[in-house]
């Protein structure tokens, strides 16, 4: 009994010291994310047409999106050299580098009527039976609260024609599917402005 309660101890310290030993370099992950900074902008808060914020979003959702793209699960032409680069070491610290950051908060609403019927899709929709109550997403479910407008356009529109795969593809595609575009639009910029 001492020798397996010893043995289980030994895993116990081998496991938490692993992991110690993995922590990320704070420097060396910055530095592996200033290339995703070109196009997703300066400390995640992209300032590109149809590239996603990256600040804030959840650690496993910003490893699995890593991980499609580089099996080609998910498809991008930018993303394809980069993430042909990248090891799975690099996927866990790039995932927990973004989740630290601060989320972009939203702007000022301009079209609080829009929003009320975006809020209304949400709810017809029950986005927040994955995504939480506040949208800040949930382990590898994705962050949408306060995203980029366009970017939540492109995403809905993606997911109803099939054009995006990977991950929640089904689920997402069940959802977008019967949307209208005056919904897409609605809910991308209720979404966006939280």
């Amino acid at each position: 009994m001492r020798v397996r309660i010893a043995s289980i101890g030994i895993l116990s310290a081998a496991i938490l010291l692993t992991s110690f030993a993995h922590a990320a370099d704070p420097a060396g992950v910055k530095e592996k994310a200033e290339v995703c900074s070109g196009c997703h902008g300066e400390n995640g808060i992209s300032q590109t047409e149809n590239i996603p914020s990256l600040a804030g979003q959840l650690d496993q959702y910003v490893q699995w999106q890593l991980v499609f793209f580089r099996a080609g699960a998910r498809k991008n032409e930018q993303m394809q050299p980069i993430v042909e680069q990248i090891t799975n070491g690099d996927i866990r610290d790039l995932g927990a580098y973004f989740a630290a950051l601060p989320p972009f908060k939203g702007t000022k609403d301009d079209n609080p009527d829009l929003s009320e019927k975006g809020k209304q899709a949400a709810a017809g929709r029950r986005c927040a039976s994955c995504h939480t109550d506040t949208f800040a997403g949930t382990k590898a479910v994705a962050r949408i609260a306060g995203q980029r407008e366009e970017y939540l356009v492109k995403a809905l529109h993606d997911y109803k024609s099939g054009v995006r795969s990977g991950g929640a593809q089904a689920a997402m595609a069940d959802v977008a599917y019967p949307l209208s575009d005056e919904e897409i639009t609605a809910l991308a910029h209720y979404l966006s402005h939280l």
